[in-house]
């Protein structure tokens, strides 16, 4: 049905790279979520009341904060779509991150208030009124919220939202939930003692978990998360596809929001090759990867010495001394200047974020010490690499 929807109410619903397609396909999925859960709601609020239950109006007042989540997503979804302006070169594709965040704390603030109202209800308990046709209604509102799941998880992934995929498990985590306040509102009926106000602080404990969750992973795309192995291992394939590149290292990755990804890697050549010809050759690379993956890379090329025994000699014992250290050790941008009292062997070393700062200048030193124990006349430059990809 959404797809239907989708073709109904979006223009070129199909191309999902048009940022203007992304967000009518967000502002699609919030206002069908602020429908629904408006009228979830009002029903479940009316249930509630005339049952007595804090464990239901504790389910109503999650499906409001979904409405206001819904509101938020929308406004994120125009504002992530603003182009890019001086104050602002990279876009303002990062709102759909404020908005999710945004989103999580509405469930949280929601959740606290609801485990104060379950204590309240433990505190003072009271009677709740069984009603069997007020059962039922609640059992068909499930079906509405796993419609809403399907729907937000379709769009989160078309166009790959997190905004939409957080709501989609704010979804799930809503029939789970009211799963549960059904089954303890049925159970408690024939029990001798009231449970509601307990229920009441599940369900308000597992909507902030829920809040919390969403916060994290937001939080982790603002401050700049680990890209993911993919898209990495997409990318360093299609680099490493054409026989005039040797290696690469130093891919970075920027992440300002769906759609803007923007990254940068050292592509090492023959010191000796055609560099209009590798030239040509790293035009069409960058050209390829924005087109397949929606990445715009800068690639900066590394000359490196290929076929010179007395360079690759040089190379493997610092490999093989650093790899006996830690074998995590990965050595690059390696070249030598030579003399007849002194070598300096200059490179790059990546030593994993396992170790501390004080520790990675400890095996610089002992790889530097092993080093001209074999060679009296080898003087290491060495700058240690952070790990980016």
């Amino acid at each position: 049905m959404v797809k239907f929807i989708a073709k109904r109410f979006i223009k070129n619903s199909g191309d999902t790279e048009d940022k203007k397609v992304r967000e009518d396909y967000c502002v699609l999925g919030g206002v069908l979520g602020a429908i629904c859960n408006i009228v979830l709601f009002l029903i479940k609020l009316f249930i509630g009341l005339a049952m007595n239950s804090i464990a239901v109006m504790s389910d109503a007042f999650n499906n409001l904060s979904d409405m206001g989540s819904c509101i938020v997503a929308i406004i994120g979804a125009k504002l992530s779509n603003r182009l890019p302006d001086k104050a602002h070169p990279y876009g303002h594709g990062r709102f759909e991150y404020i908005s999710s965040l945004i989103v999580s704390f509405i469930i949280m603030l929601v959740g606290f208030e609801l485990l104060k109202g379950s204590f309240e209800k433990i505190r003072n308990p009271e009677e709740t009124v069984f009603s069997l046709p007020m059962i039922i209604i609640l059992v068909l509102s499930l079906s509405v919220k796993l419609w809403m799941y399907y729907t937000y998880s379709y769009i989160g992934k078309t166009i790959n939202s997190t905004v939409m995929k957080a709501s989609a498990r704010d979804s799930i985590n809503d029939v789970i939930s009211t799963s549960a306040v059904i089954a303890a509102t049925i159970a408690g009926h024939f029990l001798p003692f009231a449970i509601d106000g307990f229920v009441g602080l599940i369900v308000a404990v597992y909507i902030i978990y829920g809040g919390y969750k969403i916060a994290k992973e937001t939080i982790d795309l603002l401050l700049g998360a680990h890209p993911s192995e993919e898209l990495i291992s997409a990318i360093g394939g299609e680099v490493m596809s054409h026989s005039e590149i040797c290696g690469l290292h130093d891919l970075i990755i920027h992440d300002y929001g769906p759609g803007r990804i923007f990254a940068s890697v050292h592509a090492e050549v023959p010191d000796n090759s055609d560099f209009v010809h590798i030239h040509e050759i790293i035009d069409k690379i960058e050209h390829d990867i924005m087109h397949d993956m929606g990445v715009q890379l800068v690639i900066h090329m590394d000359p490196i010495a290929v076929n010179n025994e007395r360079v690759d000699s040089f190379k493997s014992l610092i490999n093989e001394i650093a790899r006996d250290i830690d074998e995590s050790c990965n050595i690059h941008d390696f070249r030598i200047t030579d003399g007849e009292d002194k070598i300096n062997l200059i490179f790059d070393i990546i030593i994993r974020d396992k170790f501390k700062p004080q520790e990675r200048e400890e095996i610089v030193e002992e790889i530097k010490r092993r080093a001209t124990e074999k060679d009296p006349r080898l003087n290491l430059v060495v700058t240690i690499d952070e790990v980016f990809s």
